[in-house]
């Protein structure tokens, strides 16, 4: 039977109750936990109770909760439909989303709302879990598993939102599974051999950042930006931010990069840049596609990869694709294998190479600059019989 319950951190009644399943739930009542709306509480917890076990529908249960409370308090509950809610919520995450974010929302809902047809025009109560599961599913043909799951996550948050707002009684994504991935080829870090392959046919400034890639375990685009102002060889390290992230990096140079930079001409200001080429495509393009596929040639040039077509498939970028296992970002997973196989702890290697997550953060703080100049002098060279310059 269910009952009522009091939360120290809410105001409100909540209802506890238990599903079909025999699992207790909650789920607030939207009514204040006072005396006089005791009853009013207790019946809007039934109605809860009578939905989880398949004996009401949320619409009903909304009918409930609006027709109660309006009662109780003599104020009526906010409605709205699945397309003014997208607006309403898009216009809230825009004062504190970056633009990239939004733009990824409003992609994310656009699709919603057209898979929703006519019934986006509908109260946002009457979306049920078959509604967010097709969307799931017809997502799932179109675009790659990854893409369809991120999609699914954004409608999460947008209902998580909508709760909040007392517009649903029940939120529809709450046991949607996201989408099995199908098999997949993961990227793997480089061997030696093919390192060394590598290097025998790339130019001059794809050698750089090759050694540059292997002993910091930088992303393409974070390395493309390097100008000497970020090295300083006084003491020994390379500082920049990532354009990922925006993590504060502070990498010791390790021997083998740092023979390499001393052989590299200097550039006569600071603000030039390590890599000039690779520079100023990022400068013009704004993104490392084109770099990824330089890249890409040589390693076809190196025997690593077939030799494949540039241009777009008209599919757009979360479609359907294969995923070879190489590439410039394998560099990265190469770095974090070779401080792993010397023995490096694992919590002072992703200190170096940068990774970012909030559970590993924990794992980072300790970590100190002693043992970060000792991970980095582990590091081997990649090519010792080979000149970087040549």
């Amino acid at each position: 039977m269910a009952f009522l319950w009091k939360h120290p951190n809410s105001k409100n009644w909540t209802a506890r109750f238990y599903d079909s399943d025999g699992k207790r739930r909650n789920r607030s009542t939207f009514l204040e936990a006072k005396e006089k709306n005791r009853k009013a509480a207790l019946k809007i917890a039934d109605a809860y109770e009578a939905a989880a076990k398949g004996q009401r529908s949320a619409r009903q249960i909304r009918q409930v909760i609006l027709d109660l409370h309006e009662q109780a308090t003599g104020e009526a509950m906010a409605t709205a439909t699945v397309r003014e809610q997208v607006e309403k919520w898009l216009a809230r995450k825009a004062a504190a989303t970056k633009a990239s974010t939004l733009a990824f929302y409003r992609g994310s809902t656009n699709n919603f709302v057209r898979f929703l047809g006519d019934r986006a025009d509908k109260d946002i109560s009457e979306i049920t879990r078959d509604d967010i599961s097709g969307f799931r599913d017809r997502e799932a043909e179109r675009v790659a598993a990854k893409t369809a799951n991120h999609g699914l996550k954004c409608i999460r948050m947008f209902f998580k939102d909508a709760m909040r707002d007392k517009l649903i009684a029940e939120d529809p994504t709450e046991f949607v599974e996201a989408v099995r991935r199908g098999q997949t080829t993961e990227l793997r870090p480089f061997t030696m051999g093919e390192l060394a392959a590598v290097i025998s046919v790339a130019d001059s400034e794809w050698t750089s950042l090759v050694y540059f890639g292997v002993y910091t375990g930088q992303r393409l685009g974070d390395l493309a930006r390097l100008t000497w102002q970020n090295v300083d060889l006084e003491r020994n390290e390379i500082r920049l931010v990532t354009g990922k992230t925006g993590r504060r990096q502070i990498i010791p140079i390790a021997a083998p990069l740092l023979k390499h930079i001393e052989s590299l001409p200097a550039g006569d200001e600071p603000d030039q840049p390590i890599h000039p080429r690779a520079f100023d495509t990022l400068e013009q393009e704004g993104k490392t596609g084109s770099l990824s596929n330089q890249f890409t040639d040589v390693l076809v040039q190196a025997g690593l990869r077939e030799k494949k077509s540039h241009k777009s498939t008209g599919k757009g970028r979360g479609a359907r694709r294969e995923r070879n296992p190489l590439t410039f970002h394998s560099l990265r997973r190469t770095a974090t294998t070779l401080l792993h196989e010397a023995g490096v702890p694992a919590a002072v290697a992703q200190q170096l190479i940068g990774h970012d997550s909030e559970a590993m953060h924990q794992i980072y703080v300790n970590v100190g600059k002693p043992a970060l100049i000792e991970a980095a002098d582990t590091m081997p060279d990649v090519c010792p019989e080979s000149s970087p310059t040549e």
